[in-house]
């Protein structure tokens, strides 16, 4: 069975993502998948998701997904290079997904395949050594180096939160035989605060739920994402966030050495040592992040490695996971999943107890999710009333997507 590929965090889901899943099936055919690679507790931007992977990717599958992966922890919280790069091995190595559809400013992929291949050409390192050394921010330098080689219309993806997204899917596509499907976004921008014609971004309705306003949120997103976190609430497990655990995470931090900051540092530009300092006496994570910014670092790569150090993880992500997690399913995921038991590149994992069959590496990939996991539960307002997910097999979902 084809099947079309989304890579995506649903922090929370809502009406622009349905959106997305709807093209994707219409796309394809009635007769396709739907394949999604979902960040699990920790999210790119450099934060704690605000619901747990398994109710949300429960509701990615009640709306319209049948088959939702982990994206793993070291790729989840990663650059957009990495994120991107881990997600696109998690679909090329289901042997069934076709063609990669993700939400874009511009709807169209053709220039973003035109900056992918000028990022990876050989005369594009040395434009962009030229323009940092103007000493403005890597995303602006690299923008500016791009325009050396191709015109100012296609360069300005890079400008565009979603776009430059895709450009890295495209990246990573290089080569592999899926193709990449842009669908122009609806609704609100990437971080727009107001709604527009129904559609909000994932942002806002995250500065409602931290604002206390959780219906006029949960108003926002799909249904069965406002019907999951209802529940995750109730239990006490929802909403997660840094004020529930700030002052874990800062402990963890402050017992960190400058050389432990300094492998964080993959540029190698002493970044470490403005976060050994900060860490040291910062009462606050904003605090840490606003004495450590600089003009040239955005302030999500900032926060990523403020996590990465929290967590523990490498300074970068392996080559490539180890295997497909499943996360929730429903039946035409489970026939899915039977085709690519068989012929998938990686092994399938649907019972964390099945763990124990698999590489050495792959032991070692889980039990750094697993810490996550563990330490993500502190984030919960009610750390007790998180199950152990070593135990917990995926959501199985009778509908058809």
């Amino acid at each position: 069975m084809a099947a079309a590929g989304i890579i995506t965090e649903y922090n929370p889901l809502h009406r622009g993502h349905v959106y997305l899943l709807e093209e994707a099936r219409r796309l394809l055919g009635p007769e396709a998948g739907v394949i999604c690679v979902m960040s699990g507790n920790f999210v790119q931007r450099g934060d704690f998701a605000v619901a747990d992977k398994l109710s949300r990717a429960a509701a990615a599958v009640r709306s319209g997904s049948d088959l939702v992966l982990e994206l793993p922890v070291p790729w989840a919280l990663s650059s957009a290079e990495g994120f991107a790069s881990g997600a696109v091995e998690l679909l090329k190595a289901t042997g069934a997904v076709t063609h990669l559809v993700f939400g874009s400013e511009g709807g169209d992929a053709a220039p973003l395949v035109r900056c992918a291949e000028a990022l990876c050409s050989g005369d594009f390192p040395a434009k962009l050594r030229e323009e940092l050394k103007k000493g403005d921010s890597f995303p602006a330098a690299r923008q500016r180096a791009l325009e050396a080689l191709l015109s100012k219309e296609d360069a300005a993806a890079l400008s565009r939160p979603n776009d430059t997204l895709g450009v890295e899917y495209c990246k990573a596509l290089r080569g592999s035989g899926i193709r990449p499907v842009a669908v122009l976004r609806r609704g609100a921008e990437h971080d727009g605060e107001a709604p527009e014609s129904g559609f909000a971004s994932a942002s806002a309705i995250r500065a409602l739920l931290r604002r206390g306003e959780e219906e006029a949120a949960l108003c926002l997103c799909a249904p069965a994402m406002a019907e999951g976190y209802r529940a995750e609430r109730a239990a006490g497990r929802a909403p997660a966030g840094i004020w529930n655990c700030e002052r874990a995470v800062l402990a963890r931090l402050r017992f960190l050495e400058e050389a432990d900051w300094a492998a964080l540092d993959l540029g190698n530009e002493g970044l470490y040592r403005r976060f050994a300092r900060a860490a040291g006496s910062a009462g606050s994570l904003a605090e840490l992040l606003e004495t450590v910014k600089t003009k040239r670092y955005p302030l999500a790569r900032l926060r990523r490695m403020a996590f990465r150090a929290y967590l523990g993880l490498p300074p970068a992500p392996p080559e490539r996971p180890a295997y497909l997690r499943v996360l929730a399913a429903n039946r035409r995921g489970t026939a899915l999943l039977a085709g690519m038991r068989k012929t998938a590149a990686l092994p399938v994992l649907a019972k964390p107890a099945a763990v124990r069959r698999l590489s050495p590496e792959a032991r070692g990939l889980f039990q750094m999710e697993t810490r996550a996991d563990r330490l993500f539960a502190l984030a919960c307002p009610d750390p007790a009333a998180v199950p152990d997910e070593r135990r917990m097999g995926p959501a199985v979902c009778g509908e058809e997507g």
